[in-house]
């Protein structure tokens, strides 16, 4: 009987993980494209007002960002002023949640099926190896190569120390801004 009240709670407290971590992945998105010439260099080769939306299906938690032109990307939140270009789904709350919480990687993920990809497919690798690079640089490694398929070789302990002080301050004071608007 006790099992049966705690799974509500349960939901809840795996719906709001997700959210809270859109939320931060959306502004790290934003960071990285402002510290990282290499995650610049990846989304330079999206068109100008590129859409890319990440979501859980049907109307779940989501995060927004948009090319904005130089290889940066701006967190817009969670709705898209128009319709998106590229969209990754998770079909589950629960499937969302393995990937958040760096319990499964993206491709473990996406070859079990538990995501769908809308929208141009060379265009989702490419937000993929952002989104692989950001988690390289802002997880301690140990959980990073749980996270990412495949660790890059070429980062460094001082590079990412740096870079990833420099993305978590950007984060920070988006949030605050945020807070203050």
């Amino acid at each position: 009987m006790l099992s049966k009240r705690l799974q509500p709670i349960a939901s809840q407290a795996r719906r709001a993980y997700v959210e809270l971590m859109f939320q931060v992945m959306g502004r790290a998105l934003q960071a990285i494209t402002e510290v990282d010439e290499a995650a610049r260099a990846e989304t330079s080769q999206l068109p100008v007002g590129f859409l890319f939306e990440m979501q859980v299906m049907p109307a779940g938690p989501s995060l927004v960002v948009e090319h904005i032109g130089d290889g940066r990307l701006k967190y817009l939140g969670d709705e898209a002023p128009r319709a998106v270009d590229l969209s990754i789904q998770f079909k589950h709350m629960a499937h969302a949640f393995l990937v958040m919480s760096f319990q499964e990687k993206t491709a473990v993920a996406f070859a079990h099926d538990r995501m769908l990809v809308d929208g141009d497919v060379s265009l989702a690798i490419k937000m993929t190896r952002v989104l692989n690079r950001l988690e390289a640089f802002i997880l301690p490694k140990l959980v990073a190569e749980r996270a990412v398929k495949e660790y890059p070789a070429t980062l460094k302990l001082p590079n990412k120390l740096l870079n990833a002080a420099r993305i978590y301050l950007k984060v920070a004071t988006n949030l605050v801004e945020t807070v203050r608007a």
